[in-house]
């Protein structure tokens, strides 16, 4: 049975996930700069490894960056309280034909940092 603590724990996860994947976040440097954890490192689609540097320079140029350009569609978005503090994420994306299956782990901050992404992992689906 779920309890409110870990509904509220993954819906605060979700939330920052889908924030992260909206242009305007993706944009806005202090926003996603708060959304990231200062560990966090990921393992994009592409193969390549991201550190939080390299993702924070990088990020309004990624996909999903233009405001007027394509977007990520989400689906099947499910989380995990793994344990206080710690939510594991799993969904799939569809980016102007591409699909991609991703993991994301969300940390609880202290204090006023709220939940960031700690570690996320894209894996693309090949066609057919």
């Amino acid at each position: 049975m779920i309890d409110s603590s870990e509904s509220a724990a993954v819906a605060a996860a979700i939330e920052g996930e889908l924030r992260l994947l909206d242009p305007a976040v993706r944009t806005d440097a202090a926003e996603a700069r708060r959304l990231h954890d200062p560990e966090f490192t990921e393992v994009g689609a592409s193969g390549r490894h991201w550190t939080y540097e390299e993702m924070l320079a990088a990020l309004p140029g990624l996909d999903g960056g233009a405001a007027d350009g394509p977007r990520f569609e989400v689906s099947g978005m499910r989380g995990v309280l793994l344990a206080p503090g710690l939510v594991h994420l799993t969904f799939e994306t569809l980016f102007d034909g591409r699909r991609a299956r991703r993991s994301s782990i969300w940390r609880k901050g202290e204090g006023e940092t709220g939940w960031r992404l700690y570690y996320h992992q894209g894996t693309p689906v090949p066609e057919g």
